[in-house]
């Protein structure tokens, strides 16, 4: 078994809406059954009974090793408690070669699940051991490692359910919700309204006094201190018992309570001192320690936290005690579950030196035995939630001191007797504001019941109602893609919004071009959605960025498939015929928000039928408004549009409205068909976002096919007297069209400039000098700058080839270079010719046209 080209579909795909990684696995011989393989099926259970039904046993002859692989990588994450559940294997075309595609919550261990698979696998075959606890614990801990922490993960989990969409934007916690303008960023508790001062104001404890004092609000008197003697001064002026922490800590890191002796403040000052310059010495309150968390003006949670203890049972050590309390499995080493272990260090020997305990002590059935003064969860402790406990003013305080502070997240720390009294009234204060507070202890308390932390923080920062999202319409199919994004581009720009785009020849963001080359990929999308100009996305989405990666978005508004051609890449990826290309190009239909729609071209039977795949609306266009596909939908009372005495008709049930085709410059009055169908997939578009007829009239009437606003895209010129057509169709399906439209502008002679992709089937490189053939007189080869993969010389024979049977042409001659070739179609061009360039290299080329033309108005 061979296992190859692994990669991860980080987006909605080919087989499924789920993160997935998909690999290439080449079985040879016996392993297409592992029937055929001598107790194999046995050998793979032993060493992974949790497989279970997954094999199924009655249909072994059916099964090769890669749905082994397959169930192995599945089932391996799913006992590592990664939540997965979607598997499949497909044959391809060609014998033994499967794609194996597998599920994944965390790209990295989805990689890693497949290499142990593969090894697990192995290991069955060649009657080797294979350790699987540690691999599961291999697993587990990298999943825990680079997932998100229950704080982020909480908010994250709110904000789907609010169905606002989100990028991780680190391995960290750093999240991007919404999209484009309307984007918001959180990480962990901290958000994009949070304020830098007013970070900085909670982390200088002795500022936050101040101003929580001026405010109004109760807090222990404390100060500064410059050293371990000052401490013990400020102690003694303050009046013990006191408290001694870093002035800028968190996490209870250095902090020390209770403190009623020098030795124990000095000692408290030298712990502290290991973690911050700066300590301070305050008085300390008696009572419980509870933690009250406010978001923005709301007091949303409460628990009361207790410090890490273990309870003696008279027959185990206080160390042994630690160790069956962290055996949890609710505690970790870090913040990833709900409670951390238990730090048994020098701290904790020394809070059981006060005591009158060691490590080794053994105490008393049901005595409590405390190992640190300070209850933070981080250390150890529990915590215990009292919400619903929390008196109007208490709670009122908090939310001023949140305010004071300028925090839109707080917790705020608070030491008193109960939560049922209002501070005042039993000597209690708040002792500290904490910005980015850890959300465990409300999520997921020790005791009492979890609050909905995550979705108050959604909540606050996107108003009901509001799912961040803008405006996404995709565009697939073989021709017409660019054109009838741009149009789209326009409309959205009509109704003064400003676009983010994606093409074939870069990205735009308000017109303006910020990165060039290929970029109709789910990354470019990715990249559109990031930026905070955009107020709404157009994306042409290629086949190969969908099978490469998936889409790089969860949902379109609007999804638009222009048609589906012959020669569109068949025979790359293992797509071999036009239906399991549009099985690819209908991913962007399937993805379509429930409240969206798909375009859809009618007259195309292939795209006419993935219909039935969309979740939301459906709207046709064909120039025909008799099509069948089409008449059936208008009579059902939808939405379809057509072309009528010279008008695209937009229609639903009996309403109309009309747009005549004199007022799309595009179309040349309705002359070039191709264009006609890009005008009335565009307008379809703008009709399903709910746009006025003016908004897109307008945007219609304002759009002009030239070098500048579509380059390639049937660019028209004049050239002494002659007409100049620069496109790049690159298939058959585009020389069809291209063909037609030329037929109806007249000519005394036509030529073509013409070259052919080296990654496209032989018989479709042939096919387009057939059609070509056909409409002109002379025709001119060239050979593109890549070849991708052809040998020198290969292209232009097939397009020979393709010429063999013309009758029309006249003269064909192969010149070697795309620019050389150009200019030698103009030098023969005379007043009243019609020349079609089809050009490679866009830019260069059209560049290479308009200095031409210059030059010739200049001789003239």
């Amino acid at each position: 078994m061979d296992v190859s080209r692994i990669r991860a579909l980080r987006g909605p795909n080919l087989w499924s809406r789920h993160t997935a990684i998909q690999a290439i696995v080449t079985c040879e011989g016996a392993e297409r059954a592992i029937a055929d393989l001598p107790n194999f099926e046995g050998r793979l259970r032993e060493r992974f009974p949790e497989l279970g039904d997954l094999i199924p046993s009655d249909h072994l002859d059916t099964v090769s090793m890669a749905h082994a692989l397959e169930f192995a990588a599945l089932g391996l994450q799913a006992q590592a408690g990664c939540p997965v559940t979607f598997s499949r294997t497909a044959q391809t075309v060609d014998v033994g070669v499967y794609q194996v595609i597998v599920e994944y919550t965390e790209e990295d261990v989805g990689r890693l699940a497949f290499e142990r698979a593969e090894q697990l696998c192995l290991a069955a075959v060649n009657d080797t051991p294979f350790d699987l606890d540690a691999t599961l614990k291999e697993l587990r801990d990298l999943d825990e490692d680079i997932r998100l922490g229950p704080s982020t993960g909480a908010i994250v989990s709110a904000a789907i359910k609010r169905g606002i969409p989100f990028r991780r934007l680190t391995q960290g916690s750093l999240v991007q919700f919404g999209w484009g303008s309307k984007q918001k960023r959180i990480q962990a508790a901290e958000t994009s309204f949070t304020s830098a001062i007013g970070e900085a104001i909670a982390q200088d404890k002795e500022l936050t006094k101040k101003l929580l004092h001026a405010a109004g609000v109760a807090v222990p008197y404390g100060r500064p201190v410059e050293d371990e003697d000052d401490a013990w001064k400020a102690a003694l002026e303050i009046g013990l018992p006191v408290v001694v922490k870093p002035q800028d800590g968190n996490q209870g890191k250095g902090i020390s309570v209770n403190l009623t002796t020098e030795e124990q403040v000095r000692r408290a000052y030298r712990v502290a001192i290991e973690f911050r310059d700066d300590i301070m010495v305050e008085r300390f309150l008696p009572g419980h320690d509870w933690r009250l968390l406010v978001i923005g003006d709301k007091l949303i949670a409460a628990a009361r936290r207790d410090p890490p203890l273990v309870i003696g049972d008279g027959t185990h050590t206080i160390r042994e005690l630690v160790d069956i309390v962290n055996s949890d499995p609710r505690r970790s080493d870090g913040h990833a579950t709900s409670l951390t272990k238990i730090r048994f260090d020098d701290i904790a020997l020394a809070r059981l030196e006060e005591q009158g305990y060691n490590a080794e002590s053994v105490p008393q059935r049901g005595v409590r035995v405390v190992l640190r003064n300070n209850a933070n969860l981080s250390t150890g402790g529990t915590a215990t939630d009292v919400t619903d406990d929390v008196h109007p003013e208490l709670a009122a305080a908090a939310v001023a001191a949140a305010q004071t502070v300028g925090l839109d997240i707080c917790g705020i720390d608070v030491v008193c007797d109960t939560m049922h009294k209002p501070l005042e009234e039993q000597g209690g204060g708040i002792v500290e504001c904490n910005a980015a507070p850890g959300l465990r202890m409300h999520l997921d308390p020790s005791f009492g019941k979890g609050r909905a932390v995550g979705e108050a923080i959604v909540d606050m920062m996107f108003p009901a109602g509001e799912n961040a999202r803008i405006p996404v319409v995709a565009i697939a199919g073989t021709n017409g893609k660019t054109t009838t994004s741009r149009l789209i581009g326009r409309i959205f720009e009509s109704n003064a919004l400003r676009v983010g785009m994606t093409s074939t020849d870069g990205i735009y963001i308000e017109g303006r071009r910020i990165d060039t080359g290929d970029c109709s990929g789910p990354r470019s999308a990715r990249n559109v959605l990031m930026h905070p100009d955009v107020d709404a996305a157009v994306f042409e989405t290629a086949r190969g960025g969908v099978l490469r990666e998936g889409l790089g978005f969860d949902m379109c508004d609007v999804a638009v498939v222009t048609n589906i051609g012959l020669g569109d890449h068949l025979g790359l990826n293992y797509i071999t015929t036009v239906d399991e290309l549009a099985v690819v190009k209908r991913v962007i239909v399937e993805n379509v928000a429930p409240h969206g729609a798909a375009v859809l071209n009618a007259a195309d039977p292939v795209v006419a039928a993935m219909a039935q795949h969309c979740p939301g609306d459906v709207i046709y266009f064909a120039i025909n408004g008799q099509n069948p596909v089409l008449a059936t939908h208008r009579a059902q009372g939808r939405r379809v549009v057509y072309v009528e005495a010279g008008e695209i008709v937009c229609a639903e049930g009996r309403r109309k409205h009309r747009i005549p085709l004199a007022n799309v410059p595009l179309t040349r009055n309705g002359s070039i068909g191709f264009q006609v169908e890009n005008a009335m997939a565009a307008t379809a578009t703008g009709w399903a976002l709910g746009y006025e007829w003016a908004v897109i009239e307008r945007a219609l009437a304002g759009f002009v096919s030239d070098s500048a606003t579509a380059p390639g895209r049937f660019n028209v010129f004049d050239y002494r007297g002659a007409t100049l057509i620069a496109d790049y169709g690159h298939n058959p399906d585009a020389m069809l069209a291209l063909v037609k439209a030329v037929e109806n502008m007249p000519a005394l002679r036509r030529s073509v400039v013409i070259s052919g992709a080296g990654d496209r089937r032989d018989d479709d490189i042939r096919q387009q000098t057939e059609i070509l053939g056909e409409a002109f007189d002379d025709v001119i080869l060239y050979q593109d700058a890549c070849q991708r993969g052809r040998a020198d010389g290969e292209v232009i024979a097939l397009l020979r080839e393709g010429l063999s049977k013309a009758k029309r042409v006249q003269h064909v001659e192969a010149i070697n270079g795309e620019f050389a070739a150009i200019d030698t179609a103009l030098a023969r061009l005379k007043d009243g010719d019609l020349c079609l360039i089809l050009i490679d290299q866009v830019e260069e080329a059209l560049a290479h046209i308009a200095q031409r033309i210059a030059g010739s108005e200049t001789h003239d």
